[in-house]
């Protein structure tokens, strides 16, 4: 049948390509930022957030109250430097987001903190400027007569390369008055290590950054070293790591980071005048022999490091778990920090749900447009059909290539969203058969030609055909249109794929076609706008969100649309 499909659309487009049935519904939703606050939180209980905004400011829908703080608030205000308050300004940035305005006093402040909020809401600038702001104000680590003396490191992790890079160019075009970044800010991506000699910031993914210590030290004495440099880690898409693929390195690195605030809180203890803690291991690394490949989260959890027991002896191993039993209580030389666009709380398996039970003490901000509809997105729903749907991709493209101009440069940026490569491919062959131009960006085209066709974009406008591989993490500036010719799979990535328009206070549209196939989520993410909900409910990783809908008995009624359909709490 998907052949039969596709012959029929190739006889409708002339174009000569295998094209698979590929197009379905989209609602354009997302949010950009009338910010809340800071304040600890603590399982089990409500949230407790600040607005930043009045609520009759928050009316105007001025570019203040959606996306920058209120004129009084200021860099400087907030607490950061008056080098690093100037060279944000050399950079266009010369006040704080919303975003920002709650998150930098609450990570200055030390605690661990979450930052959940909107797509293009300022989150990256969030934690760097507090982050470079304390590395340049103390540059050394503290030091005794027993501890050597360690210097000072951040450390990033991002799920893919593109989105390191991304972060590494944005820490060092902070610069000084001699154009020199403030600090140094390198990636280790791929098999690649560091380029940069000793730099305060370190950017990776967690399997790059895994085969990078143990590469760099096959017997683990400098690989103790660099765990007790890093003294702030960011978890940047906090949802995608600590889910899927990415949860057993990013465990296994907590693990480590933990081990080592420990180690390090006993010997201060010891040199206070505790026991002896000759008895205790002094290589963080050694707890990677309890680490397994298939190290799960429930284990890391409920252990929290408890499988750490190595020693030669039996006395070492008694000293061992007697310092087990009091591993909860150390003092904390680490801080860490969590970043997401989507980060849903319900159940115990989701990122939210993951950040309460291991770090219940942490600090959370949260953007008030988190999951829910951006007021400044215009929205789009286009119902088409086998038949209709190639002419309405066509007619979308061209359309938004006429009307949604950067008036500033004259540049026209559109990307169009596709779920798969194979139908990415295809929509990228229709456009270019109806002679338009455009740029392909999916996981099948090498990092350099997806490097150079984002520059390209970036640089050139036009049209950008990608899967969900572009849809998060990459901030391409004056994106006018969205269009999601292939509705995403999940509320979650249709948020990223929103967001990706209407960001840092500019308007934007999305377009969107549907088919009768996605109606049931159509009906979730619409009746979620008209009423300014979140679009939680319509939130699942690990399963498509028309199975869930049939599991609550909502399956689509013969010959009616579910848009109107309320969706039970």
């Amino acid at each position: 049948m998907l052949l039969q499909r596709s012959i029929s659309l190739l006889n409708t487009c002339r174009v000569s390509l295998n094209y698979p049935r590929i197009f379905s519904f989209s609602a354009t939703n997302l949010s950009l930022l009338s910010l809340s606050s800071v304040s600890n939180y603590r399982p089990l209980k409500a949230h407790k957030l600040r607005t930043f905004a009045t609520n009759a400011a928050a009316e105007s829908g001025s570019d203040a109250d959606t996306f920058l703080a209120e004129e009084t608030v200021s860099w400087a205000s907030l607490g950061v430097s008056d080098s690093i308050s100037r060279s944000l300004c050399n950079v266009g940035l010369r006040r704080p987001s919303l975003v920002q305005a709650a998150c930098i006093p609450t990570i200055l402040s030390g605690a661990d903190v979450v930052v959940a909020a909107e797509t293009g809401s300022g989150k990256t600038h969030g934690y760097l400027v507090p982050i470079i702001h304390k590395l340049c104000s103390n540059p050394d680590a503290p030091h005794d007569l027993k501890l050597k003396k360690h210097q000072h490191v951040s450390l990033v992790l991002c799920p893919n390369v593109m989105l390191c890079e991304q972060v590494v160019r944005m820490a060092n075009s902070l610069c000084d008055g001699a154009g020199e970044p403030l600090l140094k800010a390198a990636a280790i991506c791929g098999r690649q290590g560091l380029s940069v000699k000793e730099p305060d910031i370190i950017v990776s993914t967690p399997v790059a950054l895994l085969n990078y210590l143990y590469a760099i030290d096959p017997e683990r004495h400098r690989r103790t070293d660099f765990i007790r440099d890093v003294k702030y880690v960011v978890f940047d898409e906090a949802d995608l790591l600590l889910c899927g693929s990415f949860q057993n390195q990013v465990i296994r690195l907590i693990n480590m980071l933990r081990f080592d605030e420990k180690q390090l809180s006993r010997l201060k203890s010891a040199d206070a005048g505790a026991q002896d803690p000759s008895s205790f291991p002094t290589n963080a690394s050694d707890t990677d022999e309890n680490f397994p490949e298939d190290f799960n989260l429930e284990e890391a959890e409920g252990s929290d490091e408890s499988s750490i027991e190595h020693s030669d002896s039996e006395s070492g191993k008694r000293n061992w778990k007697d310092w087990r039993r009091v591993r909860k209580i150390y003092e904390r030389s680490k801080q860490y920090i969590f970043v997401a666009a989507t980060l849903p709380l319900n159940g115990k398996r989701t990122a939210g749900g993951t950040l309460k039970r291991m770090f219940p003490d942490a600090n959370w901000v949260s953007g008030s447009y988190l999951h829910r509809h951006n007021p400044r997105l215009e929205q789009k729903w286009i119902d088409v059909t086998t038949d209709t749907q190639v002419d309405a991709l066509i007619n979308a493209v061209k359309s938004g290539l006429k009307t949604n101009t950067d008036s500033a440069s004259g540049i026209v940026r559109t990307m169009v969203f596709a779920n798969t490569v194979e139908a990415a491919d295809a929509v990228a062959n229709i456009l270019v058969g109806s002679g338009i131009r455009c740029v392909r960006y999916h996981r099948d085209i090498s990092l350099e030609e997806r490097t150079e066709n984002l520059v390209d974009f970036q640089q050139n406008g036009g049209v950008f055909v990608c899967t969900d591989a572009a849809a998060r993490g990459l901030d391409i500036t004056n994106v006018s249109h969205v269009i999601q010719a292939e509705f995403a799979s999940s509320a979650v990535d249709f948020l990223h794929r929103v967001g990706r328009t209407a960001r840092a206070g500019q308007p934007g549209l999305v377009t969107s076609l549907f088919t009768e196939s996605n109606r049931d989520l159509v009906a979730a993410v619409r009746q979620a706008e008209e009423l300014g909900l979140a679009v939680e409910k319509a939130f699942s990783r690990k399963r498509g969100f028309r199975n869930k809908v049939k599991k609550r008995g909502l399956g689509r009624r013969d010959g009616a649309s579910s848009v109107e359909r309320p969706i039970p709490a």
